[in-house]
């Protein structure tokens, strides 16, 4: 038989203030367990603005410990009733000062099974983000989930190949990417960039993206949430480039086999040749 997962990800644009966007979060979640779905990404720091279009020391404030505080330990119980695996991209505190962009991994029993920090941190304008994280030191972890083996890449991160072929060899099945990118900005990278990575390390990508343009400045967030499977084949439609969006899809698992076989990447590759691209 073939295995099949029921994915999701989820789009929408900032409500105003943190509560009301964690329960427009709890809300999808109810919504994509109705419709069957193991798993679920939210978008980058989902539970607050995009504040990185300001430098202002007040958003602080939305940092919370990682998994101690009250936002994970809410959405562990809410993944324990319901079955369901959460990604939960969130501003991470672990000490004061110490500030990571981070995305918290709960498997669908509500155990909490560790953590993602976002590895390349921007610094140009609309997304000032060194004023808000420090690199992340996780490495690129992959998750054993009820569903599978899951890795995470965070928005500015997708640029970078090194750690979407890190996740590969550790043997990720399924990359989620939530982002907050700008129409301006990376439009033209959107469709492009996700899909290569997902042909190139043969897994499937979900790409997330917030909609809207929120208060804090210009960047005007498109949405267009996909799944990219290992040929580079949209799995259903796109999502749309404004409003609120659940997307629930169905991830057919032996297609990594399939290419994993017709192509070989990960036996034809020559690690003792790659020694330049790690020089500083």
């Amino acid at each position: 038989m073939s295995r099949v997962i029921r994915a999701a990800l989820f789009q929408t644009a900032w409500t105003g203030d943190k509560e009301s966007m964690i329960r427009v979060h709890e809300q999808a979640v109810r919504d994509a367990a109705a419709q069957g779905a193991q798993v679920l990404c939210f978008q980058e720091l989902f539970y607050g603005p995009y504040f990185c279009q300001v430098q202002d020391k007040a958003f602080y404030e939305y940092a919370e410990a990682v998994p101690e505080g009250p936002t994970v330990q809410r959405f562990q119980a809410l993944a324990a009733e319901l079955g369901i695996v959460l990604i939960l991209p969130m501003y991470e505190e672990e000490q004061p000062g110490v500030l990571y962009n981070t995305a918290a991994v709960i498997d669908a029993d509500g155990s909490y099974l560790g953590k993602y920090r976002k590895t390349h941190i921007p610094q140009v304008q609309g997304f000032w983000e060194k004023f808000y994280f420090r690199p992340g030191n996780s490495g690129w972890p992959v998750f054993d989930t009820a569903v599978g083996r899951i890795g995470v890449y965070i928005c500015y991160d997708r640029h970078f190949p090194e750690g979407w072929r890190a996740l590969g060899l550790a043997g990720a099945e399924i990359v989620f990417n939530p982002s907050a990118t700008s129409r301006g900005l990376s439009g033209y990278l959107w469709q492009l960039e996700q899909p290569a990575a997902a042909v190139a390390n043969e897994y499937f990508v979900g790409a997330i993206n917030r909609v809207g343009v929120e208060e804090l400045g210009d960047n005007d967030f498109y949405g267009t949430t996909y799944f990219v499977d290992p040929e580079a084949k949209f799995v259903g439609e796109v999502a749309g480039d404004k409003e609120t969006e659940l997307v629930v899809r169905d991830l057919d698992m032996d297609t990594l086999r399939e290419v994993r076989d017709r192509w070989q990447f990960y036996r034809d590759r020559v690690p003792g040749a790659y020694g330049p691209l790690t020089a500083p």
